[in-house]
């Protein structure tokens, strides 16, 4: 019985090995690290929106590891709801449509899952191994958006759409920390590396039409002492400030703007746009409209290499991945992918780039090197969000099943 147990251990951790791409690992390894707890994978969340789920992707082959449900009380949530709460979450749907899964996170010890849920107004902490809910934050407003989880793990930034502020809450017991004032429309959050400053860009009114641009509100991006939630300082810009990356040093920061077909290197100490990268238009992109770019978006989707040598751009209305070179800007390939590219991150090893097709419900992984597309991975129904993570090996039967 005991060689039985063995050889199914062995299996097991074979197949583990294999689609995590660990190489040769003996079941002793695989299992604990040499402090005795259990060695964390390497994984890359996807938010489906619509679909209400998260596809958990290997870290570094890609494969498909599992999959969780982040809306098993949908109906509980929509029956409580309070008439303003519904009449909130019917406004938010007639112009989003269905979307739930906004942005996602796991916890230092790869068990607990955190998730913004956009019409929901709400931020939910999961266990990933019994799917329990363990807290649950209602998010001021009607729309919850982005999310950032700090570097040391205690606490949680999520943007409070429609109330022109962002509300920082507590990682652990889901209770609010405090808050800070946006610009209009909050979008994404980002920490700085070393978890002192938090970069909150807004994008404005995105139901108004382009020609009342000037009355979408503030357009900036805001950056706020992490500890005291003190803003330090403010950049104004013209147009939203869609997916965003900044350099190391804090230095530079490459953005993408609303209705820019493209995007700009931004100088963070003299605030001001150094150059403008105007990238090509396919055809279906030049055929539409401003007012039917998807969020006022033409591009919505950013990454830098492990080596911040090169710059990895969604094309979303052109259905296509760009491949700059840093520092010259210059591009090294336009890349088809599927419809309607929605976000970019790139893979722990720093040389793949991983962007949602969200109107093809697929994923495709980008070679930075070559440019080229080396997979392209089914997942759930629109996928938009993507991040980093890593998962305890002991909830991933809870995923696969």
């Amino acid at each position: 019985m005991l060689t039985v147990w063995k050889r199914t251990l062995a299996g097991f951790v074979a197949v583990v090995a294999a689609t995590f791409g660990l190489g040769a690992v003996t079941p002793a390894r695989a299992q604990e690290t040499p402090g005795g707890l259990a060695a964390l994978r390497d994984v890359v969340l996807v938010g489906n929106s619509v679909g209400g789920t998260v596809s958990f992707l290997a870290g570094r082959t890609f494969a498909v590891v599992g999959s969780f449900n982040a809306i098993p009380d949908l109906q509980q949530r929509l029956a409580e709801m309070t008439p303003g709460e519904r009449l909130g979450y019917e406004t938010a749907r007639a112009q989003l449509g269905d979307r739930f899964v906004d942005d996602l996170a796991v916890a230092a010890d790869g068990r607990t899952l955190y998730v913004s849920r956009a019409n929901l107004a709400d931020l939910v902490a999961f266990d990933l191994g019994t799917h329990q809910q363990l807290w649950r934050f209602k998010v001021a407003g009607i729309h919850a958006d982005h999310l950032a989880l700090s570097p040391d793990g205690a606490r949680i930034v999520i943007s409070a759409s429609t109330e022109q502020k962002a509300q920082v809450v507590d990682a652990r017991t889901g209770g609010q920390v405090g808050t800070f004032a946006t610009g209009a429309y909050p979008h994404a959050n980002d920490y700085s590396p070393d978890g002192r400053r938090i970069y909150n860009a807004s994008i404005g009114v995105t139901a108004l039409p382009w020609y009342l641009e000037f009355l979408k509100g503030p357009r900036q991006l805001t950056v706020v002492d992490a500890q005291t939630l003190r803003v330090v300082r403010t950049y104004t810009f013209d147009h939203g400030i869609r997916p965003a990356v900044f350099t190391p040093d804090e230095k530079i920061m490459y953005a993408q703007l609303s209705y820019l077909n493209g995007f700009v290197e931004y100088d963070l100490t003299a605030g001001r746009i150094l150059r403008t990268v105007n990238l090509p238009y396919s055809p279906e992109g030049q055929a539409l409209g401003r007012d039917s770019y998807p969020q006022n978006s033409a591009h919505h989707g950013m990454a830098l290499s492990g080596d911040n040598s090169k710059l990895c751009v969604a094309g979303t209305i052109d259905d296509y991945v760009a491949i700059i070179s840093r520092p010259a800007l210059s591009t090294d390939r336009v890349i088809p992918v599927g419809d309607q590219p929605y976000w970019a991150t790139t893979s722990v090893d720093g040389q793949h780039c991983v962007v949602t097709n969200s109107k093809s419900n697929s994923v495709s992984v980008i070679d930075y090197r070559t440019a080229q597309e080396v997979a392209r991975i089914p997942v759930g129904n629109f996928p938009q969000r993507e991040r980093l993570a890593q998962v305890s090996p002991d909830v991933l039967p809870a995923l696969a099943g």
